[in-house]
């Protein structure tokens, strides 16, 4: 009697199993899991059916680069793909990144959609998923789960929301939009440029630095920094690189701007030089070319850095031993109806601007980086013909930085910083000219009408935090908010406010739509004991309603 009840018990069992199997032999509780995975994971951008997004997100149903490569598509969830790629003859560049899923779970949801809508891909095994992800860039699930970690946001002002919008692929330095908040356009410092939906945080890539890069005789294989972005009124991108040139002795630091064609429709494309221009180089120091931005008066502005630290002279012989040249550490301001524009200087002295707009006013206000000395960093109110005082003297510091500092020349006047009188920024009981050293002030914004009253005709800057070791150490990594008021001499003084902290190295900010404020973290460390690290995100403050 119990032998046959235990008969009876192994063929239900095995009937039940039976069930389970479908005729390609696939386990249907598989089905289910891999199903809830997609429907969790992948389902928003490829679609319930997925016929994925026209000309976004490419089809996973009947799609011929899904099923041709079986260890590709492992391969892809393994370590996130990027790049251009075509499917059933369509071409797509967006970026997916890795799925934070362990070896069942990627088998699961890959045999679930190798098998649905029409596929009739072979069932994934978790041995297989295990032996391609051993030859990613991970290795293993434990360090694709290590990789994919971000801070939390930090907790928002009152009357402001805060999210994640995107995570990037890769280090993201600028931005640029029309202001409207339906597209924004990032730039990478490899010179890739993305476009972004904010609302949906659809990531698309349209430009290929490999593609419109213009490498020259001597450039090939030295790092090329591309820093600079902005938007005309026709949709024109402006693209700014540096590119050091080792052909010519003495090294050379070469500058160029791309311009894309006008964009009528769709989004701007082609990019070819539009500008160019040489000057001595320096393997230690070459800030170069670091922001673009179009003032009020129509004409493009462009913060062109310094070469060396503060004027020291160089003992390599293939590099100029002198310190800055004319063309450094200034503000250029170029004509965009020019097709062969000229340089006009419109103001010296300034060591590395990374960020400057103007106010309600036609005022411009630049953040500065300061020396490897403990010099503060600075806030100034860029004036034409003006000099602030770079390579002889930093902050209000009235002591030389270096003992190589050049004496000024006779008769040459400086511009002070605009003091920071509190409470925060590095502010400690007296004016500081104008925050902590080394805390790397980037992107600046002036706030409109769109904005809270006590928001409203004031800045936000981001400031990318130390890496340089200081009294008070993990300064930055933050967004300030800078109120701009003249004081019984008639001199801006600012009153600075933390809004956001601890950030992942802020770079840049940018105002795209009404009331909304976007953020790119650089990376994910919100201290200098991360250093730079893996890619970060964008972020966007927004405006309650």
């Amino acid at each position: 009697m119990f032998v046959r009840f235990l008969s009876i018990v192994w063929m239900a069992a095995l009937s039940l199993s039976l069930s389970e199997i479908d005729s390609r032999g696939q386990d249907n509780s598989q089905t289910e899991r891999g199903k809830q995975l997609y429907l969790k994971n992948c389902f928003i951008c490829h679609q319930l059916d997925g016929r994925g997004v026209p000309g976004t997100f490419p089809p996973l149903a009947q799609s011929d680069y899904l099923l041709s490569d079986k260890d590709r598509s492992i391969r892809i969830l393994c370590e996130g793909l990027t790049g251009e790629i075509t499917v059933n003859g369509k071409k797509y560049a967006g970026a997916m990144p890795a799925a934070v899923i362990d070896d069942a779970g990627l088998a699961d949801l890959l045999s679930y959609i190798r098998s649905s809508w029409g596929n009739s891909g072979e069932v994934v095994t978790s041995e297989e998923v295990k032996s391609v992800r051993s030859k990613t860039q991970f290795s293993t699930f434990e360090k694709l789960q290590a990789a994919s970690v971000y801070p939390p946001l930090p907790k928002p002002p009152e009357g402001f929301t805060l999210r994640e919008v995107v995570r990037m692929p890769a280090h993201c330095v600028r931005m640029a939009s029309d202001g409207k908040g339906n597209v924004i356009y990032l730039l990478c410092e490899n010179g890739d440029v993305w476009r972004l939906q904010p609302t949906a945080g659809y990531l698309r890539q349209i430009l290929w630095a490999d593609r419109y890069l213009d490498h020259k005789p001597g450039d090939v294989g030295a790092p090329i920094f591309v820093l600079g972005l902005a938007l005309d009124d026709q949709n024109r991108l402006y693209i700014a690189s540096n590119q050091p040139n080792h052909a010519e002795k003495p090294i050379q630091n070469r500058v160029t701007i791309y311009r894309t064609s006008p964009a009528t429709q769709g989004d701007p494309a082609d990019p070819k030089p539009w500008f160019e221009i040489s000057y001595p180089g320096n393997n230690g120091y070459v800030h170069g070319m670091e922001h673009l931005a179009f003032g009020p008066d129509g004409f493009l502005y462009a913060g062109n850095g310094a070469r060396t630290d503060a004027n020291q002279a160089g003992n390599d012989k293939n590099v100029f031993q002198g310190g800055e040249v004319p063309l450094t550490s200034s503000i250029w301001r170029l004509d965009p109806r020019s097709e062969k524009p000229e340089i006009e200087t419109f103001a010296r002295g300034v060591r590395n601007a990374y960020g400057f707009c103007w106010n309600d006013k036609g005022e411009m206000i630049a953040t500065e980086n300061g020396p490897d000395a403990d010099a503060p960093e600075e806030l100034n109110l860029i004036e034409r013909g003006k000099h602030y005082g770079f390579p002889y003297q930093f902050s209000n510091w009235t002591n030389k930085a270096y003992a190589h500092t050049p004496d000024a020349p006779a008769g040459l006047e400086f511009t002070l910083p605009i003091a920071n009188i509190g409470p925060d920024g590095g502010f400690d009981g007296k004016p500081l000219y104008t925050f902590d050293p080394h805390s790397c002030p980037g992107g600046i914004v002036f706030l409109n009408a769109d904005f809270p009253p006590d928001y409203r005709g004031t800045f936000l800057l981001t400031r990318f935090g130390n890496f340089i070791k200081t009294p008070r150490d993990n300064v930055g990594f933050d967004l300030l908010q800078a109120r701009l008021r003249k004081n019984n001499q008639g001199v801006y003084e600012a009153e600075i406010k933390t809004v956001l902290k601890p950030l992942g190295r802020p770079i840049d900010v940018h105002l795209s739509g009404k009331g909304k404020i976007y953020i790119s973290e650089y990376s994910r460390g919100t201290n200098n004991a991360a250093s730079y690290g893996p890619s970060g995100r964008i972020i966007e403050l927004a405006v309650k309603h």
